[in-house]
């Protein structure tokens, strides 16, 4: 969260409030929840940004994974949750669909913000699909980060500059569908493994970083070389390449 290129982009957002009115927390406050499966990333999140006198940005809960994810948010009923795309337990979607109820709730709406290392086009159109209103970077300054949390808490689409043309490409023609109808077929957990799969990690590596059993992985890879009709890892590498998964 140093690039100091790295900035907020916002698609047919109003323009962004002067960082001035933040000083003190003036006149601005959120209440924020974090949810990574990272410690130290959140640790770092909650120092540069959770200072609430100086930002405004209280954060009131963290979670590592899914499970977590719900029951904190479901608890504190933040108004903005940053959310990482890659979780254990069915991944940032899966968070998005068990708090659909939360994110539809017309007096107090839960919004949600992807903050997260990958840039691939497939990441941030499936959690824009799931409800999330923007998908920003991990290497956002903590002054953009601020500014990206206040924007979606009223209520503005929020995107790393280079990542709004995926979704403008994604949704501006009806005729084509927003994702690949392959990839379609899997599940959030399948896709998961998929990636891990064609980046080389071996089934006991897929499950400890997954928290799932080596079983419960070849069970995955079965289903997938199955579903997307491919004969083994290998030509699931090439197929995953093609389509920049990896």
């Amino acid at each position: 969260m140093s690039d100091p290129t790295e900035t907020s982009g916002t698609t047919g957002a109003a323009p962004a409030a002067d960082p001035a009115q933040g000083e003190g927390g003036a006149g601005r406050h959120v209440r924020v929840v974090l949810v990574d499966d990272h410690r130290m990333f959140r640790t770092g999140v909650q120092a540069e940004i959770g200072r609430t006198e100086e930002t405004g940005v209280e954060v009131v809960g963290e979670a590592a994974d899914v499970d977590q994810a719900v029951t904190v948010i479901t608890a504190t009923r933040p108004e903005v949750v940053l959310l990482d795309v890659h979780l254990p337990g069915g991944g940032g979607v899966e968070v998005l669909r068990r708090c659909a109820p939360l994110m539809s709730d017309p007096d107090r709406p839960v919004r949600f913000l992807a903050l997260s290392v990958s840039d691939a086009a497939e990441d941030v159109i499936g959690v824009i699909r799931g409800g999330a209103r923007g998908y920003v970077t991990k290497t956002i300054t903590g002054t953009d980060l601020v500014d990206s949390v206040f924007r979606v808490q009223e209520g503005d689409a929020v995107f790393s500059p280079r990542l709004a043309g995926f979704v403008l490409d994604a949704f501006a023609s009806t005729d084509a569908p927003p994702v690949d109808e392959d990839l379609d077929r899997l599940t959030q957990r399948e896709r998961e493994v998929l990636r891990l799969i064609a980046r080389g990690y071996a089934y006991k590596e897929i499950a400890k970083q997954l928290f799932i059993s080596v079983k419960t992985v070849e069970s995955h890879v079965s289903a997938v070389l199955r579903k997307l009709q491919l004969s083994n890892r290998h030509e699931l590498t090439r197929w995953a390449t093609a389509r920049r998964l990896v």
